[in-house]
């Protein structure tokens, strides 16, 4: 089972940003790299500088590199960026709006979690069009994932194995909007909150995170546990979420489970160290409540208990 890591979702510093992949291209046991800024296009100009020597340091490093496209595409300007973005040669466009399948025009592409891919029938429909690998939505349950992935057997499925959720994405900051900036005038604020603003109930309870326009979970979604599973299913790699940790540590307790070489118990431990004080969850995968948590049963066991689609 490959595993991915899919693009920063937080505005962190333009060096940090860079530094980053040129850790992951050099120590992290990660097959595919998606990159790129697909949250929110006033971010783009502080890192287009530096996407070249990642993709060539990625690629330089054996790991294949996909050029992530935003997840709404509302302006002119940012039509025009998903045009010439589909225009890049080399690497594999992902997909994250249908605005940018015009553009590709069929061409190999992949596709990102942001794609309302819920059936059999959508996934063959945009494999017919030249998807090539497909990262399901993260709260698709297990059943539906299983039927998805017989639906394309030459088609690359993949699933949102660990980070915060990403669950919606709106026209308005949330960001701005909280330090009583308008969206135009954001003095991009967000980065302030490097792996997301936490949000709280009137209760006080953990609730959810916010990313500028983004809206995500409060929990971390872990699939390590139900990997052996999903691997079952004919799902073909596993996406980690770039979060504010050491995702190089992440990255190897998963290759490390997937291997073999150490239990699920074991690298869960060891993904409560590297991200410590963010609650684990999975409901989703289980077609229950997405922030609950259910550890891993036996592959039988969880096979006599899957949902139907």
């Amino acid at each position: 089972m490959q595993l991915s890591l899919g693009p920063v979702l937080y505005n962190w510093a333009p060096d940090r940003w860079r530094d980053f992949y040129f850790r992951i291209a050099d120590e992290a046991p990660i097959d595919v790299v998606s990159v790129g800024e697909i949250v929110c296009s006033k971010r783009s100009p502080f890192f287009a500088p530096h996407l070249p020597d990642v993709v060539e340091r990625l690629q330089s490093a054996g790991k294949q590199v996909l050029l992530g496209s935003l997840i709404l595409v509302s302006l002119r300007r940012e039509r025009r960026q998903t045009e010439q973005l589909a225009a890049a040669e080399g690497v594999l466009v992902e997909v994250n709006d249908l605005t940018c399948l015009r553009a590709l025009a069929g061409r190999p592409h992949a596709i990102g979690p942001f794609v309302n891919i819920y059936n059999e029938a959508s996934a063959a429909f945009h494999a017919a069009r030249g998807a090539r690998r497909i990262c399901l939505p993260p709260e698709l349950p297990l059943a539906s994932v299983a039927t998805i992935a017989r639906a394309v057997p030459d088609v690359t499925i993949e699933m949102f194995a660990f980070g915060r959720v990403p669950l919606a994405i709106s026209a308005r900051c949330y960001h701005a909007r909280l330090h009583k900036l308008a969206k135009d005038n954001c003095r991009f604020v967000c980065e302030q909150d490097p792996d997301g603003l936490l949000l709280n109930t009137l209760e006080q309870q953990d609730f959810l995170a916010v990313n500028g326009v983004q809206t995500l979970s409060h929990t971390c979604a872990n699939l390590l546990g139900d990997a052996g599973i999903l691997r079952d299913s004919n799902v073909g790699s596993l996406r980690l979420s770039p979060q504010d940790c050491d995702m190089v540590a992440v990255a190897r307790t998963f290759r490390d489970v997937l291997d073999g070489r150490d239990d699920v118990d074991g690298g869960n431990r060891r993904l409560a160290a590297a991200y410590p004080g963010v609650p684990f969850s999975n409901g989703f995968l289980w077609a229950e409540p997405g922030h609950v948590y259910r550890r891993a049963q036996s592959a039988d066991a969880q096979i006599g208990t899957l949902p139907t689609p």
